[in-house]
């Protein structure tokens, strides 16, 4: 199944150039079965949040759900992207919405090696299209033997890792790192799990020293409820079974939202 996009409702022609020469705008990318997804009311939040810092102007909702429900009629399953956007910087800016669908994306089970690197994006808080940076130190880091890239901020604290939320197990409680990070919408949808589930969480700063004292280190995202960490740089984890097993519990709780 390729790609399809719809810019306002419309479709574009299958090269759909303008989705590869924007670079001004942010998104929000999510699983749809059968017309639902997890996590409506984040996914919403986010694009609306993101549209006022980076457009100074609200965001219409329901335009934004009439134009996913369009783009999915008749799919059981997809993967969905919905990007704000601009084709003209012109002020006052003018935000457009873009809908990308494509093939679902299952999670890949196998536990990932990643290394650490010294790395902060701009506006963490957003799920924004500058995404250069991440992709070049992801790419270093698969060159180098790895999985994925790792970032450590200035202060040396872990953030996250390049299309994912960082979270580590200690003992029972679910540790999330204190730092600059995109809210991802797995992440926000597990701790409401958790929450109702009466998992213990914790937020805190963790640098790549204090790993070796966790039970497990796991990363989440989109595409997966938890996915294990195998190794840090030189630093073999254990095994992250159990907080693997703990997310993907959790997540089966959620309700999917009708879009």
């Amino acid at each position: 199944m390729p790609p399809r996009f719809e810019l306002n409702g419309d479709p574009l022609g299958p090269d759909a150039a303008l989705a590869g020469m924007v670079s001004y705008g942010h998104f929000t990318a999510m699983q749809v079965r059968d017309g639902r997804v997890r996590g409506l009311a984040f996914h919403l939040e986010r694009l609306a949040t993101s549209t006022r810092l980076l457009f100074g102007t609200e965001l219409d909702a329901g335009l934004v759900r009439a134009y996913v429900r369009q783009a999915i009629a008749g799919e059981s399953a997809l993967s969905v992207r919905v990007v704000v956007l601009t084709r003209s910087f012109d002020e006052p800016m003018t935000p457009e919405i873009l809908v990308r669908t494509g093939p679902p994306r299952r999670p890949d089970p196998a536990p990932l090696r990643l290394r650490t690197v010294r790395y902060e994006r701009d506006l963490p808080e957003v799920k924004h299209l500058g995404t250069f940076g991440l992709i070049h130190e992801a790419r270093q880091a698969r060159l180098a033997g790895f999985d994925d890239a790792l970032f450590v901020d200035r202060q040396g604290r872990i953030s996250e890792a390049s299309i994912w939320n960082a979270g580590f197990l200690a003992g029972h409680t679910v540790v999330w790192p204190e730092a600059a990070v995109l809210p991802g919408i797995t992440m926000l949808v597990q701790q409401e799990a958790l929450r109702r589930l009466g998992v213990p969480q914790e937020k805190r700063e963790v640098r790549p020293a204090d790993l070796r004292d966790f039970d497990a280190v796991f990363v989440t995202n989109s595409e997966t409820p938890g996915r294990a960490v195998a190794s840090v740089d030189d630093l073999v984890l254990p095994p992250a079974d159990h907080a693997v097993a703990l997310l993907a519990e959790a997540y089966e709780t959620v309700p999917w939202d009708k879009i």
